[in-house]
């Protein structure tokens, strides 16, 4: 495609993302599927021009201040994605002394908001909780993440799927906590290895494996998903249950449970049994009350934690939207509770980085029910025989796990654990 066509294109996308009437990966998705005749490397300029323009928002509005023209079309040039030589060739005399301008702005000329692109009323929070690498946090907000993939332990191993990877011409290297991960820098087409047609790989981000090897669900036991949503953790939970007992996995999103079908037809699974419920207080859920072995309750979340995947996330949530999902995770732990029997495990999670979603959960849910005794994460990983367990936790005694994209190399995540008075 010819350059200015290809920044035209850039362009569109962007206005299009920036009505923040939709996910931006839905609109980008939306996008290719009208633009049939866009190529592999197209769309990746396509893609990545947006997502850059999501992640420095604040500040190439900044500077699209001094340019002319339409505004899509500046904050465009300004995240192109691709060389600079192959931009400025579709750019007049005017826009290239303009771009030329502003890529000489270093971070000492800009105010602080249009360093870290974050909204105040994120920022704060996130400055308050780390005083010290909040900086090094918003710089790794503002970066792309690489690829992890959950191999299938129960056909394959990791070292065998990492070498047929590499015939493939994928490199990866193993996950340095998750037994099962591989992460791979690049953003190779999976769908068409066999690693992938037989199951043997799923993408899933090292931090979600983690959540569902906090809840150490074994042979034979009664487990619930209790949030399945597309089924990436239950899955991995499947397959360390070695394909044995039963597995319900529960959402309020028949859509997003349909995507579980195909996955769960190449994991090799026949352990798990997907649900659609109406609510968290479901006659089904009624009728499994004090029965289940282990709970995991991923619950619905700003999805904070994920801004390198999802940067359209820190435009479109607010502190209003914020406190409602506070109320809903309320509601929704307190009935998953009810799930377990005497003795059982229960593991709330998130992938947002607010206290007020995290150690505020937890806590309240910890004081309103004394029958269900706090379990310290850090000691509990290292029993998992997951290496440097100490670093993921957080409170008195490693009490939570706290994964930091800046730390960890994962998308923000939080786990507390519980278990129920025998």
């Amino acid at each position: 495609m010819h350059p200015k066509a290809l920044l035209d294109a850039c362009a569109e996308l962007v206005r299009l993302t920036l009505l923040f009437e939709h996910p931006a990966d839905s609109v980008v998705s939306r996008f290719f599927r009208d633009h049939r005749n866009l190529g592999p490397r197209e769309r990746a300029t396509l893609a990545e021009t947006t997502y850059n323009v999501l992640r420095q928002k604040l500040r190439f509005e900044y500077l699209a201040r001094s340019g002319s023209g339409p505004r899509e079309r500046r904050l465009a040039i300004l995240g192109f994605h691709g060389p600079r030589d192959f931009v400025k060739s579709a750019l007049t005399d005017q826009e290239r002394n303009w771009l030329d301008t502003c890529d000489a702005v270093t971070d000492a000329d800009l105010m602080e908001p249009h360093r870290h692109n974050l909204p105040e009323w994120l920022a704060g929070p996130l400055k308050a909780q780390l005083p010290e690498d909040f900086w090094s946090l918003a710089a790794s907000l503002n970066q792309g993440a690489p690829l992890d993939l959950r191999v299938n332990a129960l056909a394959d191993k990791r070292d065998q799927v990492q070498k047929e990877l590499k015939a493939a011409g994928i490199k990866s290297e193993p996950t340095p906590y998750s037994p099962w991960g591989l992460r791979v820098d690049s953003k190779p087409a999976l769908t068409k290895l066999d690693a992938f047609t037989r199951g043997a790989i799923e993408v899933q981000d090292e931090g979600s494996q983690l959540l569902a090897l906090l809840l150490d669900a074994h042979r034979g036991e009664m487990v619930v998903d209790f949030c399945a949503g597309a089924g990436g953790k239950t899955l991995a939970i499947g397959a360390s249950m070695r394909n044995t007992g039963r597995l319900y996995a529960f959402d309020t999103s028949g859509h997003r449970l349909d995507a579980l079908k195909p996955r769960l037809a190449r994991s090799g699974l026949s352990n798990v049994h997907p649900a659609a419920i109406a609510h968290e207080r479901d006659d089904r859920i009624k009728r499994l009350a004090g029965k289940i072995d282990r709970v995991l309750v991923d619950a619905p979340c700003s999805g904070l934690g994920t801004l390198r995947r999802n940067p359209d996330l820190k435009w479109r949530q607010s502190p209003k939207a914020i406190d409602e999902l506070v109320q809903k995770q309320t509601a929704i732990l307190q009935s998953a509770a009810r799930l377990l029997k005497p003795g059982g495990r229960l593991v709330y999670a998130t992938c947002s980085v607010l206290p007020q979603e995290n150690e505020g959960i937890a806590d309240a849910f910890s004081a309103a029910n004394p029958d269900f005794i706090p379990l310290a994460a850090s000691p509990t990983l290292s029993q998992l025989k997951v290496a440097g367990a100490e670093a993921l936790c957080s409170g008195e005694g490693g009490l939570y796990l706290r994964l930091w994209p800046h730390q960890h190399a994962t998308d923000g995540f939080f786990a507390a654990v519980w278990t129920r008075k025998a």
